[in-house]
């Protein structure tokens, strides 16, 4: 893994490198940037913070849609319709811009209470709301009945398109680079956003691979109306995780996270660690006899120990590629305005080699 310490100057001698501190990009700006995505929620920048276990509290939300982007509760972390309407109001408390919740559908024989937490976020007020995992079909009609805007994260073509159908607003559409899971079928966002823009009537957003200016003018050039981002955003001031999972994040290459699950078809991209690897060597000495049961231990229950404690060995979670991008930990302020000011000046420089 690469040091920790941020870049002090930028090496490639361009104006808002990539490698500059976010600090040094800003350009006071305060006009935004409008797509369908900022006019269906509502929000100044076409910058999403998907939904992460353990850490979209409404400090992370608060901090990202004060910042003129769309925060994101996650509804699983609260677990109980009680809790999560506790947290909305939390948010509320801190922030008067949009913020959505995330409700993640698991396979699980002890389900979590689907219809009380839509119930929470009905009451609160919420607006909007990123679904994710399985088919949210079920949870719709409520939360259409109320007016509520529903992006589903969706890791195929297929996916989207089902989505679309079953009467989704907008998708989140994660390419293979993206942290936590990114389906079966291994296709990276270059392919996946075009074949998506070819297929859809409703806004996407890309997803997997996130982290600034760059990454935002290529994703509205492949025809996405944003970006969700979830890794970048752990490694700011305002997320409420351990600093040791923050400088992780920052040490890490874009070769250091692994696979992991592939033999259970439930694959998900990780940091490396001690416990990955073990989990790794368990996958290779039991192949297809593996059940989820000889892998506990190294997922279960780990997120509040790791994000909460910083207990970096403790077990797997999730993180994207993109770590080999992320070389300081901002404000949510400063990131969004550094990836605004950077699009600003690609789109410029695009503009002005189609003039000359």
């Amino acid at each position: 893994m690469r040091s920790s310490a941020p870049s002090k100057a930028c090496l490639h001698r361009r104006p808002y490198c990539a490698c500059l501190p976010y600090k040094s990009k800003l350009s006071g700006r305060t006009t935004a940037m409008k797509t369908a995505i900022t006019e269906m929620f509502g929000i100044q920048h076409p910058i999403i913070q998907g939904g992460m276990h353990y850490v979209g509290f409404a400090e992370m939300a608060a901090a990202v849609s004060n910042a003129g982007g769309l925060g994101i509760i996650t509804g699983l972390t609260q677990g109980t319709p009680e809790k999560l309407a506790n947290e909305i109001a939390r948010c509320r408390d801190m922030t008067d811009k949009p913020f959505g919740v995330n409700l993640t559908i698991l396979p699980t024989l002890t389900p979590p209470d689907y219809p009380g937490l839509v119930k929470a976020v009905i009451d609160g007020g919420v607006k909007v709301v990123e679904t994710a995992g399985r088919n949210p079909v079920d949870l719709l009609p409520p939360l259409k009945d109320a007016g509520i805007k529903v992006i589903h994260k969706c890791t195929s073509v297929r996916h989207s398109l089902k989505a679309q159908d079953i009467g989704c607003d907008a998708v989140s559409v994660d390419g293979f680079e993206c942290g936590g899971h990114p389906g079966e079928d291994d296709v990276p966002n270059f392919i996946l956003l075009p074949r998506a823009a070819d297929e859809l009537d409703i806004p996407f957003v890309s997803s997997g691979g996130m982290a600034d200016g760059r990454s935002l003018v290529a994703s509205l050039a492949m025809g996405a109306q944003g970006m969700n981002m979830g890794t970048r955003f752990i490694a700011t001031k305002e997320a409420p995780v351990h600093e040791n999972v923050k400088q992780a994040i920052v040490a890490a290459s874009e070769l250091d996270t692994r696979l992991v699950m592939r033999p259970l078809r439930n694959t998900e991209r990780v940091l490396a660690n001690a416990a990955v690897e073990r989990l790794i060597q368990k996958e290779k000495e039991l192949g297809d006899a593996i059940t989820i049961q000889d892998i506990l231990p190294e997922v279960a229950g780990v997120y509040p120990k790791i994000m909460m404690e910083g207990a970096m060995d403790e077990g797997a979670w999730s993180c994207g590629m993109v770590a080999g991008l992320i070389h300081d930990i901002p404000t949510c302020k400063e990131l969004i305005d550094g990836i605004m000011a950077q699009a600003d000046e690609i789109l410029a420089r695009m503009n002005a080699m189609a003039k000359s």
